[in-house]
């Protein structure tokens, strides 16, 4: 029996834009196996995207994060107009590394969310020509090259500390923050290296608070840092491409309204299309994410389970 590899929420025929988003989610900690279908479903059913969420699954169809090297669907990056990047670690085959620097390379934009900064790392195969986006590498890899940051530490105390989003006065009036004011998250804040790239538009800043409630007071003795950013990406064959970060993300920060309503505005902006003042980002039905652990994941998801009914 063929087991169901990728899930697409096709939008309704009268609110369809025509623009394809892939999602790809994977990684060991934060649940972008939850947060991103919920984000997939949002972006189609209530704004006319074509959503396709791929997953890191074992061969029968179960949803794994911990499976690094298998995540079938990547050759539909090949049709879209924006991919949404989540993984962690990842060292996929050469075959299904392919699609993902084709699509990099294309000009096309990206949104890089949490440990997408960290997407890749090579333990298995050193010899890969796709190596160099290891995290380890000395620009930083994939995340180093594109955004200008890869892992570097929790700022943060993790689990202990949250993440207040600040909206950056400087840039105010970007239309991605069309009535984004209220951004929190448990996730804490990540850190950023000291050379941090001075051409990238600081969006949000993160503030660490002492606790991990909304209404926590800030811990003033840590400084604020980079959370959403943006930044152009221009690659080997000359192209250009529209990037945001964003290192708050997990499927549970995601119960933030604002930080839904950023990624929305982001895949408006990002793809082309006109921002709403004030997009709907109503969950499409229940939305009660995980909390982020290691080895904390749902056991016996088969991503047919993540199907629009």
């Amino acid at each position: 029996m063929f087991a169901q590899q990728w899930v697409t929420y096709e939008p309704p025929a009268s609110s369809a834009n025509g623009k394809q988003i892939v999602l790809l989610s994977g990684d060991e900690e934060y649940r972008s196996e939850e947060g991103l279908p919920q984000l997939g479903k949002i972006l189609s059913q209530r704004h006319g995207f074509k959503c396709t969420v791929l997953f890191s699954q074992d061969p029968d169809g179960t949803i794994n994060p911990n499976n690094q090297t298998n995540i079938p669907g990547m050759h539909l990056l090949g049709a879209a107009d924006l991919v949404v990047t989540q993984f962690r670690f990842r060292e996929l085959p050469d075959a299904d590394m392919k699609p993902f620097v084709d699509y990099l390379n294309s000009g096309k934009p990206m949104m890089v969310v949490r440990t997408g900064t960290h997407s890749f790392a090579y333990s298995r195969n050193k010899q890969s020509p796709y190596a160099v986006f290891d995290w380890q590498a000395k620009d930083g890899g994939f995340g180093g090259k594109t955004v200008g940051e890869t892992w570097t530490y929790h700022h943060g105390d993790h689990g202990k500390e949250s993440a207040r989003g600040l909206v950056d006065g400087i840039h105010r009036k970007n239309p991605i923050l069309n009535s984004v004011n209220d951004v929190w998250g448990p996730s804490d804040v990540y850190g950023v290296n000291p050379d941090f790239p001075a051409d990238a538009a600081v969006l949000i800043w993160g503030q660490t608070l002492k606790g991990m409630n909304p209404n926590d007071p800030p811990n003033l003795n840590k400084a604020i840092m980079p959370v959403v950013w943006l930044r152009n990406y221009s690659s080997s064959t000359g192209k250009t491409s529209k990037i945001l970060c964003s290192t708050m993300g997990a499927a549970t920060d995601l119960r933030s309204e604002d930080l839904r309503r950023l990624f929305v505005n982001a895949a408006y902006d990002l793809t082309g299309l006109k921002v709403p003042e004030k997009a709907d980002v109503t969950p499409i039905g229940e939305f009660n994410p995980s909390m982020f652990g290691f080895g904390t994941f749902k056991k016996g998801v088969k991503v047919s389970e993540h199907i629009l009914k």
